[in-house]
């Protein structure tokens, strides 16, 4: 048993046009809405572009300063560069029959470095390692399968 409704009196025409203009104005207004936000984002994508161009274009400057100055710094070490400079400033270079040497009696000279014992001198280090990490997993596996089937009776079936 359907039962039709039926609406009992009609709407306006005026209040028609008006609600179909708000539903519209509604699109529009959210249409408009996406379309801000899209521009914002643009804006916003272009703007980080821009920045990060220029900030590559001075990443490149400061590489091109660096070499520039590494070149430089290359050419005021160069020993012929060194050697005229130490002439100009009046030292000669030394010889056999202008260097004098002294003798300082507390000065105990220059000390041998022990890197490793000498031969057959058997040293032991104390072993800072756990013995169960030196243990292999097969060696460990076993102990413990022996550890569950033997007890206190004997070996379990």
């Amino acid at each position: 048993m359907a039962h039709h409704f039926t609406q009992a009196y009609q709407q306006a025409p005026w209040r028609v046009q008006l609600q179909s203009m708000g539903v519209f104005m509604l699109g529009l207004v959210l249409v408009s809405l996406a379309a801000g936000l899209y521009l914002h984002i643009s804006a916003q994508t272009a703007a980080a572009g821009v920045k990060i161009q220029e900030l590559e274009t001075e990443r490149d400057e400061l590489t091109r300063k660096i070499a520039h100055t590494e070149t430089q710094i290359g050419f005021l070490t160069a020993s012929s560069v060194l050697e005229q400079r130490a002439q100009e400033m009046g030292f000669v270079k030394a010889s056999p029959e202008n260097t004098s040497y002294m003798v300082v009696p507390t000065y105990p000279g220059r000390q041998t470095a022990m890197m490793a014992p000498p031969p057959g001198i058997d040293v032991t280090y104390p072993n800072w390692m756990k013995a169960s990490y030196s243990q292999s997993l097969w060696e460990w596996m076993y102990q413990v399968i022996l550890a569950v089937n033997i007890g206190p009776e004997g070996i379990k079936p």
